[in-house]
């Protein structure tokens, strides 16, 4: 699968800032429920395309799925909503560097990335029942194991303990001040006027 570096849209170019780290900014938007569907796709197309792309409100819509596509790396399915999720890229970015450094030798600190290659090396992390296994996939293992299957009550106490230490942190929703408002309102009235 290519790396793609463009999207097309009714025949003009849209360059896309392909580092991994806009990537992560632009995941993080998608899943900010306290920012609705128009402003989401907005800051999104922004990140991935630039300003250009931003005033260009007739290929919003077009711009947007092409966006999700390629957040998606080129995959058309999306987690359905009755899947478990067992990483998030902001709460786990420090066992994702951890794995990174001890599997590849890669310290992402220092590296610029596709974000398409950034996930086949996610996918491609140590993992192993065996114990052989990166620290991102032993946290992800521990969080999606099924207790139900350990009979020892104590074992079964111990398991579900660390599992609770290494759970992901539900975030609140979070409210804005009056000022965080207005800057928005402010911004977006800047855009429709351009």
């Amino acid at each position: 699968m290519n790396n793609p570096k463009y999207v097309e849209v009714n025949g003009k170019r849209y360059d896309i800032n392909t580092d991994f780290r806009v990537a992560l900014k632009c995941d993080k938007i998608a899943r900010d429920s306290s920012i609705d569907d128009n402003e989401r796709g907005l800051a999104i197309i922004y990140l991935l395309y630039g300003e250009e792309a931003l005033k260009d409100i007739y290929n919003h819509q077009e711009l947007t799925e092409l966006a999700l596509k390629y957040l998606r790396c080129g995959k058309e399915e999306q987690l359905t909503r009755n899947e478990e999720v067992d990483m998030d890229f902001e709460q786990d970015m420090d066992y994702i560097e951890a794995s990174f450094q001890s599997d590849f030798g890669i310290s992402l600190e220092d590296t610029e990335m596709h974000w398409y290659k950034f996930n086949k090396l996610l996918n491609g992390l140590s993992n192993s029942e065996m114990g052989n296994c990166c620290i991102l996939n032993r946290i992800r293992n521990l969080r999606s194991y099924d207790t139900s299957k350990i009979k020892d009550a104590k074992e079964k106490a111990k398991i579900e303990e660390a599992k609770r230490m290494v759970a992901l942190k539900k975030e609140p929703k979070k409210n804005f001040t009056n000022e965080e408002l207005k800057n928005m309102e402010t911004f977006f009235q800047n855009i429709e006027r351009s």
